[in-house]
C-alpha cells in the first residue's frame, strides 16, 4: 500500500469513527445550527494551515516526516508562531468536525488527539530534533510555543 493511500485510509477511518459514534452514541447535543456551521470554518482553517505549513517544508526541500530525510529546521511562516502547525491544523479540523456535529461524543476525538500528541508524539519528536539540530533547535524551542 502506498503511503498516500495509507494516510487517506487513516483519515477515512477517523472520520468513520466520528460519524459512527455520533450516530450510534449521540450524547447530548451542545451546539446546534446555525452555530454548528462555525465548525466548517474551523475545518477550512485547519486544512489551510496544514497546506501552508507543508509548503514551507517543500520550499526548504526537507521532509516533514521524522523517518524522511529532514535536512533543515523550518522556522518561518506558521512555524514562527507554532512549533507544530501541522498538528495544530489537524486539531482544528477535528474540533471543526466536533462543532459541526455538536454532540459531546464528537469532542472526544480532538481531546484524544491533543492528549496523545501533546504527551507522547511531540515529546518524542522534540528529542529527535534536539539530537539532530542541537542548540539551534533548543533556541527555537525557547522562542516559539508548542501549540500557539
Amino acid at each position: 500500500m502506498t503511503e498516500k493511500l495509507g494516510k487517506t485510509l487513516q483519515l477515512l477511518l477517523v472520520l468513520a469513527a466520528i460519524f459512527g459514534s455520533n450516530y450510534f452514541v449521540p450524547i447530548k447535543t451542545i451546539i446546534e445550527p446555525p452555530y454548528a456551521y462555525l465548525g466548517l470554518l474551523l475545518i477550512l482553517a485547519g486544512v489551510w494551515l496544514d497546506i501552508w505549513a507543508a509548503s514551507f517544508f517543500k520550499k526548504a526541500e526537507t521532509s516533514f516526516k521524522l523517518r524522511g530525510k529532514t535536512t533543515s529546521l523550518v522556522t518561518d511562516g506558521p512555524f514562527g508562531f507554532s512549533r507544530n502547525p501541522i498538528y495544530l491544523g489537524i486539531l482544528a479540523v477535528l474540533l471543526g468536525i466536533a462543532v459541526f456535529f455538536g454532540s459531546l461524543i464528537a469532542f472526544l476525538y480532538p481531546a484524544l488527539f491533543f492528549i496523545l500528541f501533546h504527551f507522547v508524539v511531540i515529546p518524542m519528536e522534540e528529542k529527535w530534533m534536539e539530537v539532530n539540530f542541537g542548540e539551534v533547535y533548543l533556541e527555537y524551542k525557547r522562542m516559539v510555543r508548542r501549540w500557539l
